[in-house]
């Protein structure tokens, strides 16, 4: 089999890419009126404008400072990686209750969910990430067939971000699916922190690519993706800045001229005298305060100062956190912990928005990886899993008190329903209960004992067996009042003979 390989593609685009950015070429594709000397493309500042080339994903010690020194790119990495994991999964479909446990505590074991988190966090900060299924006494090269994973082999996941790992941009997937045209193997690098130097096959791994680019650009970054610090690169540092000039006016809320006898020879004789000059108006700087005492000579005056307004500051401020909040799809109540500002604003639309952006998330990049890992592990723990076997991800919208007593007495309600309607035995309904109490917290005490002493007849057909024993008595019932009737004329028969 012919490999395919992206290298005489790649630099292709990087060729092109560069060509571009040398010669920006201007269009006039919009509004435009020359008398007044507007819209784009006419001799204005707006016309000006464009947008740079700023590839910030490929210097990843930068990613690491930011990450490390800035809270609010930590929070951007790590809140929604936190959120699309904390809640962890609901496994559907006709497995029995124990089963589900038994997954549960299994997945509990293994950390896998805090693997997986950290595999979202380092895709987003990195652009690209992979977790391992480590498979004990299997090749990592080879593909991975779930039904081959034996008794007690899956330990877990290493998590790989894409500094670790090289991806054979020489050998690419050329099987039809989901990982067509994507890396076949992946060599780990020798600094990693386990499994240097291993060649690892795509279908043991979970990838996850940050921001994915459009296929000439992905080819430009090894068939990664980009950090997603990088789109709101220009936006973090004007939120910093504002933030932090606004704290620096705190210390020095006034601007002052001072008249200095001398000031244009000084400046004209340059040498000694000049860096004396600078020197000076530094250290009178330095020590200025916000109770205002200055240092001055006696000839030296200060000829103006004015207080800026702090008026407007707030709201300036509170604009470029909006900006990053809608660049990072965060609600502002959940990215800077604010309450909302507003008559009657409760943030609760905007957290459901959010969530509901989380769960879409979900199911978009950890579906399908998460229950092949599900899958591997049952194969381990020696659990058979059902041809409907499905996950669903948990919500992560907490219910208040009076919720989880509405949905109790209405799902109850709706189980007692189909329980007498003798659609449901007395076990289903007993598990159906024991699941709802995940949700409200009700039913908690029915046992695995009382689920297994519970009948599995359903009404329907305990009622489908009395019919049965009435028609055998009414089929009985003839002989019986014939019987009957005798006895009554040999009563009568008597009573007359005695008369």
């Amino acid at each position: 089999m012919s490999k395919v390989s992206i290298r005489k593609p790649a630099r292709t685009a990087k060729a092109q890419d560069a060509a571009l950015r040398a010669k920006y070429a201007k269009t006039a594709d919009s509004l435009l009126n020359f008398a007044a000397n507007l819209g784009i493309g006419l001799n204005n500042q707006l016309s000006a404008s464009t947008y740079g080339f700023n590839p910030i994903t490929r210097v990843r010690t930068l990613l690491e400072w930011i990450h490390r020194g800035s809270w609010l790119g930590g929070v951007a990495i790590d809140v929604v990686a936190e959120d699309m994991t904390r809640a962890g999964v609901d496994i559907r479909g006709n497995v029995e209750p124990e089963d589900i446990e038994h997954l549960e505590r299994a997945a509990t074991s293994y950390d896998i969910w805090n693997a997986v988190c950290d595999t979202v966090k380092w895709a987003n900060l990195y652009g690209g990430c992979l977790a391992v299924m480590l498979i004990d006494g299997q090749k990592m090269e080879t593909p991975l067939k779930l039904e081959t994973v034996g008794k007690g082999q899956f330990k877990g996941l290493l998590v790989l971000d894409r500094w670790m790992v090289e991806p054979s941009l020489n050998d690419l997937v050329t099987d039809m699916g989901p990982s067509l045209g994507l890396p076949r193997f992946y060599n780990v690098t020798a600094d990693a922190p386990a499994l240097p130097r291993m060649k690892i096959h795509y279908s043991r791994c979970l990838r996850l690519e940050g921001i994915r680019l459009p296929y000439y650009q992905r080819m430009m970054e090894n068939l990664w993706g980009i950090s997603v610090i990088e789109r709101l690169y220009d936006r973090m540092v004007a939120f910093d800045s504002a933030t932090t000039g606004a704290a620096q006016l705190c210390y020095k809320a006034y601007l002052r001229t001072y008249r200095m006898k001398g000031l244009r020879e000084i400046i004209a004789a340059g040498g000694d005298a000049m860096n004396n000059m600078v020197a000076y108006v530094d250290f009178m700087r330095q020590q200025q305060s916000i109770e205002g005492v200055t240092l001055l000579d006696m000839e030296d005056e200060v000829a103006a100062m004015t207080q800026p307004s702090f008026s407007g500051l707030s709201d300036a401020l509170i604009n470029f956190g909006q900006q990053l909040s809608g660049a990072l799809q965060i609600p502002l109540v959940r990215l800077f912990g604010q309450s909302p500002a507003g008559l009657n604003a409760t943030g609760e639309s905007d957290l459901r928005m959010y969530y509901d952006n989380i769960n879409a998330k979900q199911r978009r990049n950890l579906l399908v990886p998460m229950t092949r890992i599900y899958r591997a592990m049952a194969q381990s723990e020696g659990i058979k899993l059902p041809e409907g076997f499905t996950l669903d991800f948990r919500s992560l919208w907490v219910l208040s008190d009076q919720d989880k007593a509405t949905i109790a007495t209405a799902d109850s309600g709706a189980v007692n329903t189909t329980f007498n309607s003798g659609i449901i035995s007395p076990r289903t309904a007993l598990q159906e209960l024991k699941q709802l109490s995940k949700t409200t917290g009700r039913f908690t005490n029915i046992t695995k004992q009382d689920i297994d002493a519970a009948s599995d007849e359903t009404s329907a057909a305990l009622g489908e067996a009395q019919n049965r024993l009435q028609i055998e008595r009414m089929a009985n019932a003839p002989d019986e009042e014939e019987e009957s009737a005798a006895t009554g004329w040999k009563q009568k028969a008597n009573g007359h003979a005695v008369a």
